[in-house]
Parts: C-alpha cells; sequence; structure tokens
C-alpha cells in the first residue's frame, strides 16, 4: 500500500496536499507517489517513490474521473488525497464513488491509532473537529483543506517521472473555459506576514494603528468578519470560515476575541502574536505569543521599536 496525492497542475493547494501525503506516509510507514495532469515535472523536486505523468488532456469531470480511476486500479494506494479545490469538489466524488467509497472532504489533520489513519474534519463551522475512521478497506479519499498543512514542510529530493496514458473515455461534457475564482484586490493566502484587526479596533478610523504596523512589517491587513461586515475594509480582506484561510509565518491579532469562525482561517500560522485588552479572550489559547493590554498603546510602540531596528 502507498499514499497518492493527486495535484492539481499550477495550484498552490497541491503543494500543501504533498506535505500532508509525506506526513500521513511517514506516519504509517508508506512510500508517497504524486499524479498529475501533464509531464509531471513541477513535482519531481519532492522526497517521493514516483510521480504519475498522466495524459487525461482538458478538463471534464468524466475524462478526469476515468483517467485517475485507471491509474489508482494500477498503482494500488491505500489512501487518495486531493487539494480541496473547485476542481476537485467537481469530480472528485465521482472517482470514489467509482470504488464504491466515500470522499471525506475539507480534511484538517490526521493521526495513526493502531496503524489505522484517521482524519480530522471540522463540523458546525469550526465548532467541532471530529476524529473520522475509514470503516471500507481501501483506497481511502479526503480532500486536504487550504492551509492545513504547510507547504514549506515539504521534503525535497528526486523523484522517478513514469508516464501513465490511461484508456480514452468518452465524455458527456465537452471543456470550456475554466472557472475562475472571482479576481481579488490581495491574495491574503500568499502573504508571509499579516496584521489583522478586530471589534477592539473599535472605529473605523482607527485603522490606520494597524495600517501603520503593517507598513513597517511589510505585512497584509486583514480582518475579523464584524470588520468587513460593517464595511470598514473589503470583503476579500475577510479571514475566517466564510473568508480566506491563511497560513502566514507570523500572524498579529489586533482586538480580535477569538470567535472559532476567526481561528478556523488563521489556524495554520507558522507564529501568533495577539494582543488584546481581556485576559480571558479565546485568541490567547491560540496564540504563540500574547499581549493584554490596550492595542492603541501597544501598537504604536511596536511599530515603532520595528522601524527603530530597520533603521528607518
Amino acid at each position: 500500500m502507498s499514499v497518492l496525492a493527486i495535484l492539481e497542475q499550477g495550484h498552490r493547494m497541491s503543494w500543501e496536499t504533498l506535505a500532508a501525503a509525506q506526513q500521513i506516509g511517514r506516519d504509517l510507514g508508506q512510500p508517497v507517489s504524486a499524479a498529475v495532469n501533464g509531464d509531471g515535472a513541477e513535482a519531481t523536486g519532492y522526497k517521493l517513490e514516483a510521480v504519475w505523468a498522466v495524459a487525461c488532456g482538458e478538463y471534464t469531470p468524466d475524462s478526469y474521473t476515468a483517467a485517475f480511476e485507471a491509474l489508482i486500479r494500477q498503482a494500488n494506494p491505500g489512501v487518495v488525497l486531493f487539494p480541496h479545490t473547485y476542481q476537485t469538489r467537481d469530480y472528485a466524488p465521482k472517482l470514489a464513488a467509482r470504488f464504491r467509497r466515500a470522499l471525506v472532504s475539507d480534511a484538517i489533520g490526521h493521526r495513526v491509532e493502531n496503524g489505522e489513519l484517521l482524519v480530522v474534519r471540522q463540523l458546525f463551522q469550526g465548532k467541532l473537529n471530529a476524529d473520522l475512521r475509514f470503516q471500507a478497506g481501501p483506497p481511502r479519499f479526503a480532500s486536504i483543506q487550504a492551509g492545513a498543512y504547510r507547504a514549506d514542510s515539504l521534503e525535497r529530493g528526486a523523484a522517478p517521472v513514469r508516464t501513465f496514458t490511461p484508456p480514452v473515455a468518452a465524455s458527456r461534457t465537452r471543456p470550456i473555459e475554466r472557472f475562475r475564482e472571482s479576481r481579488q484586490g490581495v491574495d491574503l493566502t500568499s502573504a508571509n506576514v499579516i496584521v489583522s484587526v478586530g471589534r477592539g479596533i473599535k472605529d473605523k478610523d482607527n485603522l490606520a494603528v494597524a495600517e501603520r504596523l503593517a507598513e513597517a512589517l511589510g505585512a497584509e491587513l486583514a480582518a475579523s468578519r464584524p470588520i468587513c461586515d460593517n464595511g470598514w475594509l473589503p470583503m476579500e480582506r475577510q479571514v475566517g470560515s466564510s473568508g480566506q484561510t491563511v497560513a502566514p509565518k507570523l500572524y498579529i491579532a489586533l482586538g480580535i476575541s477569538g470567535a472559532i469562525q476567526h481561528l478556523v482561517g488563521m489556524k495554520g500560522s507558522k507564529t501568533i502574536v495577539a494582543i488584546n485588552k481581556d485576559a480571558s479572550a479565546p485568541i490567547f489559547e491560540a496564540a504563540d505569543y500574547g499581549i493584554v493590554g490596550d492595542l492603541f498603546e501597544i501598537t504604536p510602540a511596536l511599530t515603532e521599536a520595528i522601524r527603530k531596528a530597520k533603521g528607518e
């Protein structure tokens, strides 16, 4: 048995899924392979048993389902992982059904118990985490939520490419222009540093305090849902279960209480710094560093210290 990550060509979430596959493979003691439409070159620089270059052609649910079904039957993996993208949501349930299996979608983690894989999935908009055990035998199918695993944890290596030409399958649909998410002014998912504001900012005019800190750090400015609902920042800057899921190297939360809906969107951050006057705020449970105090005193002082350290 092995772990197979089916990647989406050119999509950043593919690398997070590949990182998940490597971690699961290590925990299960199983080899890891990747599969991607095209020549597979983009995945050859990682520690993998093989990269399957699959000739799927232009995307349709029927063509991808048929191609990867044939690959899975030949490669016989025990676990099949996907990035949780729009494309995956379109064809992966159909693919899993070909094997009379269910697809566990939007997994945020995993653990191994008595040699068996359990995947973690959130319920009720992130209020609960559920450990899901696969009742049926392999192959087991799951998609990985954005930000759940860190792409920078990928182990480098040199993987051989194996070309796979699936049998030609009739498609009931024809390819049209690919669906694209609406263009956004900012992609928070690619930011290394984020300064995020919550209700504690009190007034739209006070956003300047956070903006100056973000400028000093070279960071992107983000917010919890109430700030965006009030129109103080555009919705594209919202972090949380109904906004963007981010995983920066540094996440600074200013006046954010830490509602579970917000934590869902930033839990993958490498280092979390929280500034809040309420010592019992839930955000401190998620924070690596916490400062209890008035953000309107602490944030300007922090900004000034950063600027001095940079010699500005």
